[in-house]
């Protein structure tokens, strides 16, 4: 049932700006798809048979249509309850070109006291993305190119070999498959329950890529401070770029206290959902890798002011792919930095999109078509699509 949170900072329809009018929002609607894998994976949390894509479609009075998405492995139904509940009735009738005054003002309401991270800000940055995708589409260009970014393909690391369910067989195999499709950086997923079963694994990874490929691994907060500890000797031995979520993902102290042992840089962040956390980490100085993801933080508007704060660091940037490269195509490169941009690409999403990525030896063109290349293929919504999950929320009332 949607609740009256319009709130005090939502314009009516008489405070717009003359020739606004298009932009007004007239229809919220909301859906999810399960884009099923070619196989079974797993890392050192989650085993996966789909991947799910929460989607929220903002509508404008000028017949233009903006698309939000999220990546999850489970609850999207939390996430578009939020949108059909709370956020689109603040939304109807107020101007998608507002796209910082929406979001404080989303933010500020009375969800901010059940969460300021989780499916409640995820949902918030489901909304900023498809009115920064409508911003784009109004503009004629692609978001990338909106926000001022480079022309130039971005170099891309494959996440797609090093899943922990596969065996050491496996895992070299698929490696190597990698590299002689053009990747230069793959990773490798570890935390298994006996750390020296890692160990071997990493040496193998290794061995199997040869020394000239970057190779980065993740424990995906599986571990605890000794046992990281104790393998980050085995990590630059095999000259491991970086070490990602090695604890849990709260625990600034104890990624400090890693990342101050220096042999390997600590890579986080697809876990911090505010721009806050992720100051006080950098204020902690415990990470050197920043995987600042847009599908958690509050969209395209926090994860510009995460990127930005962190490249003046002087550290990586380098996002989480829980959009599966959509977004962060397009933003990668849109901020100063003095490193290169990389991105992380998982290929399980493509076909669920109007847009799909390109990407050629290892490197992502940039999107051409006006947007954020996040509008959902109506093929691929027929099915793919989640039954009993979203509704459509209008000046006439919800819809399922």
């Amino acid at each position: 049932m949607a609740h009256d949170v319009r709130g005090l900072l939502s314009p009516s329809l008489a405070e717009l700006a003359p020739g606004d009018e298009g932009a007004v929002i007239t229809s919220v609607g909301t859906y999810a798809l399960a884009v099923p894998l070619p196989q079974t994976l797993s890392d050192a949390t989650a085993q996966l048979t789909a991947w799910t894509v929460p989607v929220v479609e903002i509508r404008t009075a000028d017949g233009r249509v903006g698309t939000g998405i999220s990546g999850v492995h489970c609850g999207a139904e939390l996430l578009t309850q939020v949108i059909d509940n709370y956020y689109a009735p603040a939304l109807l009738g107020a101007s998608s070109e507002d796209i910082l005054g929406t979001w404080k003002r989303l933010y500020w309401l009375p969800t901010h006291w059940i969460g300021r991270a989780g499916p409640v800000h995820m949902a918030l940055s489901m909304v900023d993305i498809a009115l920064w995708d409508l911003a784009a589409q109004r503009a004629g260009l692609p978001l990338w190119r909106l926000l001022g970014g480079a022309a130039g393909p971005i170099e891309t690391y494959n996440t797609d070999g090093g899943w922990l369910n596969l065996s050491v067989a496996e895992l070299t195999r698929d490696l190597g498959s990698l590299v002689d499709r053009g990747w230069q950086r793959v990773k490798v997923k570890v935390g298994k329950a006996n750390w020296r079963e890692d160990a071997a694994r990493v040496r193998a990874a290794r061995q199997a890529v040869g020394s000239d490929i970057t190779l980065m691994c993740d424990a995906n907060q599986r571990w605890d401070f000794s046992t990281a500890n104790r393998m980050l000797p085995v990590l630059a031995e095999v000259g491991m770029d970086w070490f990602e979520e090695p604890v849990h993902a709260d625990d600034i102290t104890a990624h400090r206290r890693l990342q101050a042992a220096r042999p390997v840089d600590i890579a986080a962040g697809e876990s911090l959902y505010s721009y806050q956390a992720f100051a006080n980490f950098l204020a902690a100085r415990a990470l050197r890798v920043i995987q600042v993801d847009v599908t958690r933080v509050g969209g395209v508007t926090e994860w510009m002011q995460v990127a930005q704060h962190a490249a003046a660091e002087g550290l990586r940037v380098v996002p989480h792919a829980g959009d599966m490269m959509q977004v962060h195509q397009h933003l990668a490169g849109t901020f100063l930095s003095e490193t290169t941009p990389l991105l992380e690409f998982i290929p399980w999403t493509q076909d669920a999109f109007v847009h799909r990525s390109v990407v050629v030896d290892g490197y992502a063109e940039r999107p051409q078509a006006p947007g954020a290349s996040t509008a959902i293929a109506p093929a691929a919504r027929s099915r793919w699509q989640i039954k009993g999950i979203g509704a459509t929320v209008s000046a006439q009332g919800p819809t399922p």
